[in-house]
């Protein structure tokens, strides 16, 4: 296989489980369409831990992880505990909407730490995380050879800088549709839906 196909292949598979809807996608995607918080932080935030988890992956702590059970039982637990709390926030969002709703001005405004903080919990609470970027990715790119295991990682790389720009930048041209606080309301209520779904499925899992 050849270095271009292999980076493509990095590509392809790292927006395949990167894009995929998820509670770090949706945090992401609602802060940049509220614009109350300075996004270049958070998507480099994200761009950073992507790269780290497949950094992990690619190095061989995908072995570790498999071999290792009891260190994602406890991860799941806690995952489960968090997307739970936060389920719950957002949908009680949806059931009493306040000034927090509107796109522009008003109510209460985050820190842009506190979102990074917020951000932070998503990605390395979420024991999926742990199972795609560091086993699944992790073991594809091992696969390729000890000469282009790293092009395979620069290419899941590149996907993770493109779909974290799109979303964290992107949201802006929905401003529009969510002027109003019905909008927000129907999103509130899928995020908080989509938790719970998340949250059971961590559980089964």
């Amino acid at each position: 296989m050849t270095i271009t196909s292999t980076l493509l292949m990095g590509v392809g598979m790292g927006l395949g489980l990167i894009a995929a809807v998820g509670a770090q996608n949706a945090y992401v995607l609602q802060r940049s369409i509220r614009g109350d918080v300075s996004m270049m932080p958070i998507v480099a935030f994200c761009v950073g831990s992507e790269a780290a988890l497949i950094l992990l992956g690619v190095a061989g702590v995908g072995v570790l992880t498999e071999t290792a059970p009891g260190a994602i039982t406890v991860m799941k637990w806690i995952g489960v505990v968090f997307l739970l709390a936060y389920g719950v926030f957002a949908a009680s969002r949806a059931i009493r909407p306040g000034d927090g709703l509107k796109v522009d001005g008003g109510g209460r405004v985050p820190s842009t730490l506190g979102a990074v903080a917020a951000c932070a919990a998503f990605t390395w609470l979420n024991p999926h995380a742990y199972l795609d970027s560091v086993v699944f990715l992790g073991t594809l790119a091992n696969q390729q050879g000890a000469d282009l295991r790293w092009v395979f990682a620069a290419g899941a790389f590149i996907a993770g800088v493109l779909w974290f720009t799109l979303i964290g930048f992107g949201g802006k041209a929905l401003r529009g549709l969510f002027s109003t606080p019905g909008a927000w309301r129907v999103l509130d209520a899928g995020i908080a839906v989509m938790m719970l779904v998340l949250a059971i499925g961590l559980v089964r899992g």
